[in-house]
């Protein structure tokens, strides 16, 4: 069917303002791309910068060099993969039994869950619960304090999905003699491979990006987050190392704190974006299934 112009004259505009916030959005990474890549000289040049005149490495080199970069990626990664996998652990045996008709009081435990996204306890006896149970200056305080361990947002997901499969294929696992836990791992997981990637990778970008807690919860260097450290850099510019870097790179005349600023907040942009590509199939069904039945 021809659109009418009134509809024609809609795509134009929905496309018009889909490009302009697509063009806000990326203007601030090319914005940094392009200064990280470039000499002092055209880093420090006002207004806009789409592409380095003239290409420099320098400031990668710093970025590199310095060793607390290394240890935040390491703590970084350790805790964006460990938290990614426990939380779906842990969420996918909470979410399995809600999502059973028959089991009792169904509607309470859901509703216990659901009361924790309205009302939390507030930073001060969070900070007191982690310090009592020893979890100060402990990487497992990013894996294990909340939010992080169970998302009730995600959960419900979770639990939305696993109430859309069909109950035949538990039936028949049932008869088989595998019980809950086999059906669980053996049947209902591997079905749910859309729902696990897509909040697989909102745990992963909540625990790649997160910062206040590291700031709240650690005071050992060697257990620094790359996300702290980048608020260090880029906000206080008081940490030791950081402060080194720094001057190291004032007295140089190859490089300048703006072009190692941007080229740390590229490099610790860039791999959270690589993950992305491998489940993007996965996850626009994940969250339109996950969506549906509640």
């Amino acid at each position: 069917m021809r659109m009418t112009k009134g509809e024609q004259a809609f795509q134009i505009a929905a496309v018009a303002l889909i490009g302009l916030l697509s063009l806000s959005v990326l203007y601030p990474f090319v914005h940094l791309l392009s200064v990280s890549f470039s000499t002092p000289t055209e880093a420090i040049r006002p207004g806009f910068h789409l592409y380095p005149l003239h290409v420099s490495l320098e400031a990668y080199k710093k970025t590199f060099d310095s060793k607390q970069i290394w240890i935040g990626f390491g703590n970084t990664a350790f805790r964006t993969v460990a938290g990614s996998l426990l939380s779906l652990f842990f969420m996918a045996i909470t979410a399995y039994p809600l999502s059973k008709p028959d089991l009792p009081h169904r509607s309470l435990y859901t509703m216990v869950f659901v009361f924790t996204m309205f009302f939390q306890g507030g930073l001060i006896p969070t900070y007191l619960l982690v310090k009592n149970i020893g979890l100060l200056d402990s990487r497992w305080v990013f894996i294990l304090a909340p939010p992080f361990l169970i998302s009730t947002f995600s959960l419900l997901i979770m639990r939305n999905f696993f109430m859309s499969l069909p109950s035949e294929l538990e039936d028949a696992a049932k008869i088989d003699g595998a019980g809950d836990l086999r059906v669980l791992f053996s049947v209902i997981m591997p079905l749910s491979k859309p729902i696990l990637a897509t909040l697989g990778l909102w745990a992963a970008v909540a625990h790649w990006n997160s910062w206040f807690d590291g700031m709240l919860y650690i005071q050992d260097s060697s257990k620094m987050l790359l996300q702290t450290y980048l608020r260090r850099l880029i906000v206080e510019n008081r940490d030791q190392d950081v402060q080194a870097l720094l001057d190291q790179t004032m007295g140089a005349q190859d490089v300048i704190p703006e072009t190692v600023k941007a080229s740390t907040l590229i490099v610790t942009i860039v791999p959270i974006i690589i993950v992305y590509p491998f489940l993007q199939k996965y996850f626009v069904k994940g969250v339109l299934v996950g969506s549906l039945k509640g």
